[in-house]
This record gives C-alpha cells, sequence and structure tokens, in this order.
C-alpha cells in the first residue's frame, strides 16, 4: 500500500520559511513556509514513487488573490499570479528545471540550459510531467501540496543531492505581487538566479499516513 497525506495533515519535514523579497515587501501579516520530503502517491490507480513539496501560507489569508480551481493540466503564465514554484538542478551544472504549482490546480514544467534559457529540446525529451496538485484553504491558511514523479528531477550523480530554490508569488486583491524565496541572492527579485538555488535537501521519506482513513 503507498500513501498519500492530505494538505491538513502536513509532512514529516523540517519548514522552511521563505523570505519577502525586501523590493516588494507584502502589505499583510503573512508566513510562508515550504517542505519536501520522498514519497509514493496513488493518482487515479497508479501507485509510484515521487517527490511530495508542501507550501503553507498563513496568516491574514483572506487578503490575497486565489486563483479560482480550473481543470488540472499545463498551463503558462501561472507566476503571474498566486502560485508557489520549485527550481532544482545538479551541483555544478548550468541547467536547471522550474516548476510552478497553482492553487486553481493548474502546473507548469519548464526546463533550461542555462540561466533564463529555455531547453525545449529536453523538455520534449522529457516527455509529459503530470504532477499531483491539492489545496486547503480556510480564512487563515492556505496549505498547498504538489506531487512530482522522480522521472521529473534531473539525474544526480549517486550520493549527490540536487540544488534547490522554493520559491512562491503571492498576490494580494489589489493586485500586488510579492515575491518569497529561501533566499533573495539579487537586489531585484530573481528566482532563476543560480544564487537562489542553494539548498541541498537531505530528504526523509514519507510513509505516516494512509491513502484512505479505513486503510490499515
Amino acid at each position: 500500500m503507498t500513501f498519500q497525506p492530505t494538505p491538513s495533515q502536513g509532512l514529516p519535514a523540517q519548514a522552511l520559511p521563505l523570505l519577502c523579497h525586501p523590493a516588494t515587501p507584502c502589505a499583510h501579516d503573512l508566513q510562508i513556509t515550504a517542505s519536501m520530503a520522498l514519497a509514493g502517491a496513488v493518482v487515479g490507480s497508479a501507485a509510484t514513487g515521487g517527490l511530495l513539496l508542501s507550501y503553507r501560507i498563513s496568516g491574514n489569508v483572506s487578503a490575497l488573490k486565489i486563483p479560482l480551481r480550473a481543470t488540472p493540466g499545463a498551463a503558462d503564465g501561472l507566476w503571474q499570479h498566486t502560485c508557489f514554484e520549485a527550481f532544482v538542478k545538479v551541483p555544478g551544472e548550468s541547467a536547471y528545471c522550474e516548476f510552478n504549482f497553482s492553487p486553481s490546480g493548474q502546473w507548469a514544467a519548464y526546463r533550461f540550459s542555462d540561466e533564463r534559457v529555455r531547453d525545449t529540446t529536453a523538455e520534449a525529451a522529457q516527455g509529459r510531467i503530470e504532477p499531483h496538485i491539492d489545496m486547503g484553504l480556510d480564512a487563515n491558511t492556505l496549505h498547498l501540496q504538489a506531487w512530482l514523479p522522480h522521472s521529473a528531477l534531473p539525474a544526480a550523480p549517486a550520493g549527490q543531492p540536487l540544488q534547490w530554490g522554493l520559491t512562491a508569488v503571492v498576490e494580494d486583491r489589489s493586485g500586488q505581487l510579492s515575491y518569497w524565496a529561501l533566499h533573495h541572492p539579487a537586489a531585484k527579485p530573481d528566482f532563476h538566479h543560480r544564487g537562489g538555488l542553494t539548498w541541498a535537501a537531505s530528504l526523509t521519506r514519507f510513509h505516516a499516513f494512509p491513502a484512505s482513513p479505513n486503510t490499515p
């Protein structure tokens, strides 16, 4: 039996704080965290291994503009509104991947050969990626979890962890955007800056919650 958490359950992994870039201050009292764990998932009838990313916004969530639920699938321009993102690369390489996860349930996956140099050839060779997104929302918390198959990630040499940048774009009801990340290496928000992809994750394996409460 494989296991899949719900947004309300969280992960057995350290929640890391995302910092708001000082050039785009947020007018609302918010705290944003992100965490990751290795995990199996049940998507339809398929049960496979992958990576589970968990993002949480706490505070005055009612002041935010949250994308409405849409038909799940790939979409561009998600970063123009409230969106959670992950950037990942192999240490020492210039190529990297970008993933966008929207509260709408839509997602995007891109590959780059260098900073902001889109590699459509690598994307075509990769084949279709199917993340699975779950979201919980109330007056004080927005919690999004996104599951990625291992095949979506770059292959690192054995024993060498990948380097990550975990980020978020937050839009309030006035249309103002703020940019959040584990680390901001530049004077302006720039999630593609290689100096922001420095977190080498030591991941725990998730196997704590059954896919169904009635599952032994």
